[in-house]
């Protein structure tokens, strides 16, 4: 029997700084998100970072945690609920972290008779810290505890026709009656490191002008170039005019150098350049969280108002859209006549 397992990162249980300290904890201590080795990963999370940041995090969740719980959990289980709602087959979901845990999901499956699951990473485009960290842990799983299973992963679907259908039509919701003079695409920032580790061709990526529009395998796990892209195919789907948009990425942590241009600082040098009016949109999410509501919307407004500028508008995430919720529909079903690889290739 066919069923769905959904995936997004997770949140904790709530705003105590206690609940976000052991939420960090399992965040910061996966290796694939900080990727250094485990002697120094525990002394820069353990004996530093939450020493610190769980405090000034509750704080952050404070500000945009719903009556319901945390927007990402209510968001995620909003579409599932209306995914599950269009399509026969059992769909569950469970986050990387917190207490919705990976393990959870599968039993819930697996109790309802699945044997044949469909894995869902809900993030757009592939990297190391979200696709890759959910698929190498729940490989870990179902040789643990569920050997029976077979599990297919669906492929990043970020240049996928439906899904830029639907972003871009949610970005021109807002802005077909809106005058503004800059839209900016903000993404998750990755380490530029990351962006290496994950070249299997272990050459192609100079994260350069020019190795993201150079057609290369690397491309089918490169997390910058599925950004950039996603950008450019909005763009031409909207018919956006050069110069009135471009790329950035936000939420960097520690020294390293990251992807940039940053969103925070890209924010500031249009305001200080004269910009007034800014939309912001943040593709590398599906679901409003932490880093949408509170970092950009809340944030990145304030950074853009001390230098001037006047309007400030966040376009929401995909979240549970009804069209949305139709595309995951429609990937589903199909998966479930076809094989995955022929049916969204």
């Amino acid at each position: 029997m066919k069923g769905v397992l959904l995936v997004n990162l997770g949140s904790p249980d709530s705003t105590n700084p206690k609940d976000v300290k052991k939420y960090l904890d399992e965040f910061l201590m996966d290796p694939r998100v900080i990727d250094v080795p485990y002697w120094f990963r525990s002394f820069l999370v353990r004996g530093i970072v939450l020493n610190t940041r769980p405090k000034k995090s509750a704080a952050a969740y404070e500000r945009i945690w719903w009556k319901e719980g945390s927007p990402l959990i209510v968001i995620s289980e909003r579409l599932q609920k209306k995914i599950q709602e269009k399509t026969t087959i059992p769909v569950a979901l469970a986050m990387r972290y917190g207490s919705m845990t990976l393990k959870k999901g599968l039993q819930e499956l697996v109790d309802q008779g699945v044997d044949d699951i469909l894995l869902v990473p809900l993030y757009p485009q592939f990297a190391m810290a979200t696709t890759e960290t959910i698929e190498v842990a729940i490989e870990e799983l179902k040789n643990k505890f569920f050997p029976q299973l077979e599990i297919t992963s669906l492929p990043a679907f970020y240049n996928k026709p439906d899904y830029i259908e639907v972003l871009s039509k949610s970005i021109s919701e807002k802005i077909e009656n809106l005058d503004y003079e800059h839209l900016l695409f903000s993404y998750h920032g990755v380490p530029e490191r990351h962006i290496r580790k994950s070249d299997i061709t272990k050459s192609h990526c100079q994260i350069n002008n020019s190795c993201c529009v150079t057609p290369s395998k690397a491309h089918n796990f490169c997390y910058r170039h599925q950004c950039l892209d996603t950008t450019r195919r909005v763009a031409e789907k909207l018919n956006l005019k050069d110069g009135s948009y471009s790329t950035s990425f936000q939420s960097r942590l520690g020294f390293d150098p990251w992807l940039q241009p940053y969103t925070d600082r890209t924010i500031e040098r249009m305001g200080l350049a004269g910009t007034k009016k800014m939309v912001v949109v943040t593709p590398a999410f599906v679901s409003d969280c932490l880093e949408t509501l509170e970092e950009i919307a809340m944030e990145g407004e304030e950074i853009f108002h001390e230098v001037g500028g006047k309007e400030f508008t966040v376009i929401p995430c995909l979240n549970d859209r009804d069209d949305w919720a139709e595309v995951m529909t429609g990937w589903i079903d199909e998966w479930r006549i076809k094989d995955l690889k022929t049916a969204i290739a």
